[in-house]
C-alpha cells in the first residue's frame, strides 16, 4: 500500500471512528444515569440502549454484558487533596468539603454507592476506591501506621453514611442541612479519626 492509499484508508476510517467514539460516549451517559437512578439490578441493557437512541446489540458489542458496562461507566477518581499541604488541624474540614463537592457534582458516585450496597460488582469497585484513594490519603495524617486502615474505616462510615442519606435515600432532615452545617458537624469527627491519639 502506498502513502496514497494509506492517506485514504485513514480518511475512511475517521468519519467511523467519530461515530463509534459518539456511540460509546452515549452509552456512558446513558448507563451512568440508569445506573444512579435505577441501580444495578434494575438497571437493563435495553433500557440504556433506548435512552442512547441505539440497537441493545451495540451496547453488547462494546461492553460484552452488564458488568462490563458498569465497569466502565463507573470509574472514579476522587481527587483527594494533598493532607499534607495543609495545617494538620484542618484535614478533617478539607475531607468533608471535598466529598460534598464531589457528591454534588459528580452522578458516577451515586451510581456506585447504589450498586455498591446491593451488588457484588459495585461492592468490589468501592472497595478498590477505598484501597487505593483512601488510604494513601490517610496514610499521611495518622499518627500511627499500624491503625491507618481502621482510621481509614471509620472517616469512610460517616462519609458513605452522608452520602446514603442525603444523595440515595434522601432522608429529608438530611437533606435539608446546609453544607456549611454538615461540615461543622462532620469535620470534627473525621479529625478525630484521623488525627487523634487511640481511645
Amino acid at each position: 500500500m502506498n502513502g496514497s492509499d494509506i492517506s485514504k484508508a485513514d480518511s475512511a476510517s475517521g468519519p467511523a471512528r467519530r461515530r463509534s467514539d459518539a456511540t460509546r460516549t452515549a452509552i456512558l451517559d446513558a448507563a451512568r444515569e440508569r445506573f444512579a437512578a435505577d441501580g444495578y439490578e434494575r438497571t437493563t441493557i435495553r433500557a440504556i440502549a433506548k435512552d442512547a437512541g441505539i440497537d441493545p446489540s451495540m451496547v453488547m458489542r462494546y461492553y460484552g454484558n452488564k458488568e462490563g458496562l458498569f465497569a466502565a461507566a463507573v470509574s472514579v477518581d476522587l481527587r483527594l487533596p494533598d493532607l499534607t499541604a495543609l495545617p494538620r488541624a484542618d484535614v478533617g474540614h478539607a475531607l468533608v468539603t471535598h466529598f460534598l463537592t464531589l457528591w454534588e457534582e459528580n452522578e458516577q458516585l451515586t451510581a456506585l454507592l447504589r450498586v455498591g450496597a446491593t451488588h457484588q460488582a459495585g461492592a468490589e469497585r468501592m472497595r478498590g476506591v477505598f484501597r487505593d484513594q483512601l488510604l494513601p490519603v490517610a496514610s499521611a495524617v495518622c499518627p500511627d501506621p499500624e491503625q491507618v486502615p481502621a482510621r481509614a474505616a471509620l472517616c469512610a462510615t460517616q462519609l458513605l453514611g452522608l452520602a446514603l442519606t442525603r444523595y440515595v435515600l434522601r432522608l429529608p432532615p438530611t437533606v435539608a442541612l446546609h453544607r456549611e452545617e454538615i461540615t461543622a458537624w462532620l469535620a470534627p469527627t473525621v479529625q478525630r479519626y484521623l488525627t487523634a491519639p487511640h481511645p
